[in-house]
């Protein structure tokens, strides 16, 4: 069994992705914008599920909500209302909310004239992904708008989990990873650290070492992925108290 009383190094990536959302939301807002399809797909990422849901919660079926999402990231870029957005008013979480129920009120009634698959799509959603995802919704009453925040929150650290497993697997560490995974939810894991130390051939220490260095690293990623949505970096303490609060509400 090795002895790595230090336990493995946790990869960090290659390169860093240095573009916040901010900066991503700005250039989707410029006309002719190279970068506006991108960005795009980087804001669906996170916001296009909790707006679903949302607009699920709202009353809306199935269809009805998807047609309503995809039409509403299209105009949310056709009309260019993102290049009025000022960013040092407001999470970016609340204005895409504002925005959508702004878009509810004042313009459903076009969206919802649109045949399916009648309309330029400029971005492409998975209404059966979406629509089992909903399924399994807490059925007890939320509030459309804490539907939209507690998916926000999960959305996000989805995203960070995403990309801590990208690190590992740009090192050729993906099993490892797998291994140590289960540790990462707080949640009593399949396997015990001996165990764990006997599969990974490792010190029993030594493994308590790597855990503790990934939820190190996990909680570095979720304060990006935090500080990609709001003005500076005063926000993000405040941003990780409320993404705590909301998910254990």
């Amino acid at each position: 069994m090795t002895d790595e009383s230090e336990g493995p190094a946790v990869p960090h990536p290659v390169a860093v992705f240095s573009t916040t959302h901010w900066s991503v939301v700005l250039s989707a807002g410029e006309e002719n914008s190279s970068l506006a399809h991108e960005a795009l797909s980087r804001l669906c990422t996170i916001y296009w599920y909790p707006l679903y849901a949302y607009v699920r919660r709202k009353g809306y079926n199935r269809d009805e909500a998807h047609d309503l999402t995809q039409e509403f990231f299209a105009r949310l870029l056709a009309r260019n209302y993102l290049r009025t957005l000022d960013r040092q008013k407001g999470k970016f979480r609340s204005f895409m909310l504002a925005a959508m129920e702004h878009f509810l009120a004042k313009e459903w009634r076009d969206a919802r004239r649109l045949k399916r698959g009648g309309g330029a799509s400029i971005l492409s959603l998975d209404s059966d992904e979406a629509d089992a995802r909903y399924s399994i919704e807490p059925s007890y009453a939320l509030t459309p708008e804490r539907v939209y925040e507690r998916r926000w929150a999960t959305t996000l650290l989805e995203q960070a989990m995403k990309r801590l497993r990208e690190e590992f697997i740009s090192q050729n560490k993906q099993a490892f990873f797998d291994t140590l995974e289960p540790f990462l939810s707080g949640e009593r894991a399949e396997m015990s650290y001996p165990e764990t130390a006997d599969k990974l051939d490792l010190t029993e220490g030594a493994v308590r070492v790597a855990v503790h260095r990934l939820r190190r690293r996990y909680g570095e990623l979720v304060r990006e992925e935090i500080a990609h949505t709001v003005s500076g970096p005063g926000e993000v303490d405040e941003d990780l108290r409320h993404l705590m609060a909301v998910l254990s509400s």
